[in-house]
Formats: C-alpha cells, sequence, structure tokens
C-alpha cells in the first residue's frame, strides 16, 4: 500500500466511507433475507409459497414429508425450512427411516 500524501487524504477518506456505506446496505439486505426466510407461515401460506393446494399440504404433513410445527390443532411452517426441504429434494419417508434405523441396528449388533 502506497503511503499517503496529505493533499490525497480527503479523496481517501471519502473511499473509506462510500465503501464503508456499501458495506454497511449488503449487512442490511442479508439481514432481512435471514428475517423474512425465517419467517412463520399459516398452511395457507405455506400453500401458496410451495404452489401446492391445502389438502395437497395437509397428507405431506400427515405423510411426514414435510417439516412443520404444530400448536395445538393449528400448523405452521418455518420459510427457511421449506426453502431447504425444497432443496433437499425430498425428505425421507418414515419407512426410509425404519429400514436405515434397522440396517444401522444391524451392523452394530455385528460387531
Amino acid at each position: 500500500m502506497d503511503a499517503l500524501t496529505f493533499d490525497q487524504l480527503p479523496q481517501a477518506v471519502r473511499q473509506l466511507y462510500d465503501k464503508l456505506t456499501t458495506i454497511e446496505q449488503l449487512l442490511r439486505e442479508e439481514t432481512s433475507s435471514s428475517e423474512k426466510e425465517d419467517e412463520l407461515l399459516t398452511i395457507t401460506e405455506a400453500a401458496k409459497f410451495l404452489n401446492l393446494s391445502i389438502p395437497t399440504l395437509y397428507g405431506k404433513v400427515s405423510r411426514r414429508e414435510i417439516p412443520v410445527n404444530k400448536q395445538g390443532k393449528r400448523l405452521y411452517f418455518y420459510k427457511s425450512e421449506l426453502i431447504e426441504w425444497i432443496k433437499q429434494g425430498r425428505k425421507k419417508t418414515t419407512a426410509e427411516v425404519r429400514e436405515e434405523t434397522d440396517l444401522f441396528l444391524a451392523s452394530r449388533k455385528k460387531r
């Protein structure tokens, strides 16, 4: 890094200020996007977000194919969990989890 002269100082301070402003703006955007992902959705909002019908979504919930939170009789979905679920392709079914568990336990018994 070259040494700054006294005459270059105002320009350097301005560049630092501009860069700091840009960093602050990026951090605010990142924070607001992560807050939106942690947003809690109702079944209607989740169905709209996933572009699924409400009965289809209820079916996925009953088959444990989709991450859900239940409070009383109401279902809630975290937007971030739905995004992750979409990224993963699909969740393992209960039968697949049982099968993997049985295989794991069988391999442990052999030791």
